[in-house]
């Protein structure tokens, strides 16, 4: 295999990857509190699968451009598809799953400040509704 630019260029992709799940991982284990550690899972999951995306779309599009089967275009075209996804599911998943940890009370490490203190506590709680009265006064004596 010849060192070519695209091969170059997958080579230094597919390593950002590696290099951004790496710190990701690392950063699940080493972190304090579920806000750091979903910081370092978001980066991990965005930027990790997101490089790794990019690498596969580099690959596939070297094969269609060299041996011109349509199957590696369209391997191409899933990943990218794939990759709009993600980049649209994962940033909501972490805000969701961090606004529930703030709401549940969860505290933040020492080290951080939180400025949203108290302002979940003002909102008003949902209104439980009331269960109808279905039995009849007559029915029952």
């Amino acid at each position: 295999m010849t060192l070519t630019l695209a091969v170059v260029v997958i080579i230094i992709l597919l390593y950002i990857s590696w290099i951004f799940n790496g710190l990701g991982t690392m950063g699940l284990h080493i972190f304090p509190d579920v806000y750091t550690r979903l910081h370092a899972a978001t980066k991990c999951t965005t930027f990790g699968t997101m490089f790794m995306s990019f690498t596969v779309i580099a690959y596939s599009t070297r094969l269609y451009i060299i041996e011109g089967e349509a199957r590696f275009l369209n391997m191409a075209i899933h990943t990218f598809i794939a990759l709009i996804a993600l980049l649209v599911t994962n940033p909501t998943g972490a805000h969701a799953i961090a606004r529930a940890a703030h709401k549940m009370g969860i505290k933040p490490a020492e080290a951080v400040k939180d400025d949203l203190e108290g302002a979940d506590l003002q909102q008003k709680k949902p209104v439980m509704m009331k269960k109808k009265d279905t039995s009849n006064e007559e029915g029952d004596k």
